[in-house]
């Protein structure tokens, strides 16, 4: 099932190109662009992912009001997160793919586009189905935004370089965290306002973005006849999206081990064992799966899925656990997770810079493997009265292994494999960081659920249809003050045990990041490793 969709091979530049300077991109004989040209592409680049994850942060601190608002459950707020997630995660080895094959610039501004139409619809809507479905739209457009952000800026500078450029990259994630969580707050907070605009404003940031793009980024355009595997691509996404309605449902809709965890679960895995079969066998597969026979692209993958679990369940249910075990207001929710996100920022930039200037990168990771491991422990130890200066300093320590592992990792994968399948490679590794989260989150929301309903049927009895034995995430200003002190109790608990499973979980990460082979960064940047290999010479 596969269709032909590219004119016979050509190698051009960017239509549009003004005559005069030279536009930012590599030089037409393959070296490295100035560094004012990488400067000028990577500005819109910094400000479209900005976007892109101001909208996926600025989301998680306002929920509950937007839940409680829209009069849902626990389970919809989880899927809220999920939805974005899921779509992204689909949508990136795509991206990814025809990164490969046509005109990036083009590519980019299309992933904005829809990212403005799924905000748009957010915005406007008027139940939480429909906020749902515009979630899908942001995500499809911030999966391009995220992996089409990192294969241009791989396009002009080397891996070694990388390292100094995966800082800034992690340091905007950690400024949009910074400034999300501020901003969702007091909009949420602001009466004439709301929380509708944490969706609107996206929008004039991300057409700024792409009006950026449009005049700064002329990158070569390398075309030649492909098919692409339109079937794999839908088993991939078929099989993601039942092992993900099972994580979601499993504990809430009916039990763990009951006939419908085995169906979904088999007929997922079932799925994704076709698009295996169906991508092995495929001239373009989407995510080829001899891509895993590299040692460091599978170590890599592995970890990074990690880190997605990680990463976005930390960010969603800690944000819970501040406004409803601490009955913080959204605002100071907002302010009290900054320490995770400065811990991310500092790790990050820092690394990156002495990354970049000496090459050796594998301490960085492992370190980042065992202060994440170790931050998932300290959380497990968290309540309803846990001091404000011990959970800051502990989200420093989550916050700093994060920071050592987001985008490093996607630089060792793009430092060991072939220019030409530089597209599908960091696709990929994004492809399973955004898998790991959705489905992370969507069983760890399932495990802190149902441990919530327990943890308030012992402590209410029957009384708890007094706002604590449903799933429905509660509004703490309706409830009476014994049943309010429950679910502060309830919810400190149960975030408690929701971090206990993801420490086992981080440990992954560390054996992987351990098992990934030492090599050393290359100096030419994707361009001119493309020219190298199509001569036969290795790339230095």
């Amino acid at each position: 099932m596969t269709a032909d969709l590219s004119p016979p091979e050509q190698h051009r530049t960017s239509p549009g190109v003004p005559a005069g300077p030279r536009p930012a991109g590599p030089s037409p004989a393959g070296g490295a662009p100035a560094a004012r040209d990488v400067g000028r592409v990577l500005s819109g680049l910094l400000l479209a992912m900005f976007v892109s994850n101001l909208a996926s942060t600025i989301v998680a601190n306002a929920l509950p009001r937007i839940v409680a608002d829209l009069g849902s459950t626990q389970a919809a707020y989880t899927w809220v997160i999920t939805a974005e997630l899921l779509a992204m995660t689909a949508a990136v080895p795509l991206w990814g793919k025809l990164a490969d094959l046509y005109d990036k610039k083009i590519l980019i501004q299309t992933a904005l586009g829809l990212f403005i139409a799924g905000s748009l619809i957010a915005g406007l809507t008027q139940n939480v189905e429909f906020l749902i479905f515009s979630r899908v739209i942001q995500g499809i457009g911030a999966g391009g935004v995220n992996a089409l952000a990192i294969v241009v800026l791989a396009s002009m500078v080397s891996p070694r370089e990388m390292g100094r450029y995966a800082g800034l990259f992690s340091a905007v994630f950690g400024a949009a965290t910074i400034v999300a969580p501020l901003a969702g707050g007091l909009l949420v907070d602001t009466s004439w306002l709301g929380w509708r605009w944490c969706f609107f404003l996206g929008v004039p940031l991300s057409i700024i973005a792409g009006v950026m793009l449009q005049r700064t980024m002329h990158l070569p355009v390398t075309r030649r006849p492909v098919r692409i595997d339109w079937l794999g691509a839908a088993l991939i996404v078929g099989g993601v999206c039942t092992l993900l309605i099972w994580s979601t449902l499993a504990g809430d809709k009916y039990a763990w081990a009951s006939w419908q965890t085995a169906a979904l679960v088999s007929g997922g895995v079932l799925l994704l064992v076709l698009a295996w079969f169906v991508e092995s066998r495929a001239a373009e597969p989407i995510i080829p799966p001899s891509i895993f026979r590299n040692r460091t692209v599978a170590f890599a993958t592995l970890a990074t899925a990690v880190v997605g679990v990680v990463m976005f369940a930390t960010g969603v249910f800690l944000s819970q656990y501040l406004q409803i075990s601490l009955g913080k207001s959204p605002t100071v929710a907002g302010v009290l997770s900054l320490p995770l996100v400065f811990g991310m920022l500092a790790a990050s930039t820092v690394a990156g810079g002495a990354i970049a200037k000496s090459g050796s990168w594998k301490p960085y990771l492992v370190a980042g493997a065992v202060l994440m491991t170790a931050g998932m422990l300290l959380f497990s130890l968290i309540d309803a009265d846990t001091s404000l200066w011990v959970l800051g300093a502990i989200m420093v320590v989550a916050g700093a292994g994060v920071g050592l592992l987001i985008q490093n990792l996607v630089m060792v994968t793009q430092n060991d494999v072939p220019a030409q399948h530089l597209g599908v490679a960091t696709a990929t590794v994004s492809f399973f960081r955004s898998m790991g989260g959705a489905i992370g989150v969507s069983a760890l929301g399932a495990v802190l659920a149902n441990r919530v309903s327990d943890l308030l049927q012992e402590r209410l009895g029957a009384a708890a249809a007094g706002g604590g034995g449903s799933t429905r995430v509660p509004d703490l200003s309706e409830l009476p003050p014994p049943v309010l002190q429950a679910v502060q109790e309830a919810y400190g608990t149960a975030t408690a045990d929701l971090f206990l499973v993801a420490a086992p979980i981080s440990l992954v990460a560390v054996v992987a990041v351990v098992l990934i082979k030492n090599k050393p960064l290359q100096m030419l940047n994707a361009q001119q490793r493309r020219a190298k290999e199509s001569a036969g010479t290795p790339a230095e």
